[in-house]
């Protein structure tokens, strides 16, 4: 989900609240036309189905800004999966719950919630960083690959933009955008100790009147053992 965990303030306090807001506020307000814009994304459905067939029965999967559960978290428990789906907007943690009732979500900041290492056989994080700063980014993705088990897998994917804290607009949405450029973020994700084992470059455009083209990378990689 593009934008879904920013760590922007409101003034010169910061805390845990101010830090949340901008972001939860955003997915708030998307709610389910977030889903219906996304719906259409043939490259994530297929990143997914690349994620099935290696899976073994009953893994335990992390699904990293869940937002509504459709299609990760809906995809993975219809196939027998046990997922935890963490998201930073109420609304979205409610709709996912009523929606993928089989999976379990939390209400959560990825950058603070502990996770124990080697917890789970693999790790989603579908656009979910691209709120967050440069050096949140890397410390998030090194610790979703510390808790994927080694030889465990992690599918990520963003908008591989050159951009620092550009202020746009995202589908009606004011936000504020960091992301890498694809040989950055590829970069960033083997120096987490994670091999990148597949990738699709895609250009989509989400169904909403407000929306434009958007470049998006998906990398699916495997936690290297030791």
């Amino acid at each position: 989900m593009p934008g879904r965990l920013h760590g922007t303030t409101r003034g010169d306090r910061v805390d845990e609240d101010e830090r949340r807001a901008p972001a939860a506020e955003v997915f708030d307000a998307l709610g389910a036309a977030y889903e219906e814009a996304f719906a259409a994304s043939e490259p994530h459905r297929a990143s997914l189905r690349w994620l099935l067939e290696r899976l073994a029965p009953g893994s335990r999967v992390l699904d990293v800004g869940s937002g509504t559960g459709r299609p990760t978290a809906q995809t993975l428990t219809e196939a027998g999966h046990r997922v935890l789906g963490v998201d930073v907007s109420p609304v979205m943690v409610e709709l996912a719950g009523r929606q993928v009732p089989e999976a379990a979500f939390r209400l959560a900041d990825i950058r603070e919630l502990a996770l124990e290492g080697d917890s789970f056989d693999a790790v989603c994080g579908y656009f979910s960083l691209l709120q967050m700063s440069r050096a949140e980014q890397a410390a998030v993705v090194a610790k979703l690959a510390r808790a994927v088990r080694p030889g465990g897998l992690v599918v990520l994917a963003t908008v591989p933009l050159d951009v620092e804290g550009v202020e746009a607009l995202f589908m009606g949405q004011p936000v504020r955008v960091t992301s890498f450029s694809a040989g950055a973020f590829t970069e960033l994700v083997a120096g987490a100790g994670l091999s990148v084992l597949a990738e699709e470059q895609t250009v989509f455009t989400p169904a909403h009147p407000e929306a434009v083209p958007e470049p998006h990378l998906f990398l699916h990689c495997r936690r290297d053992a030791g």
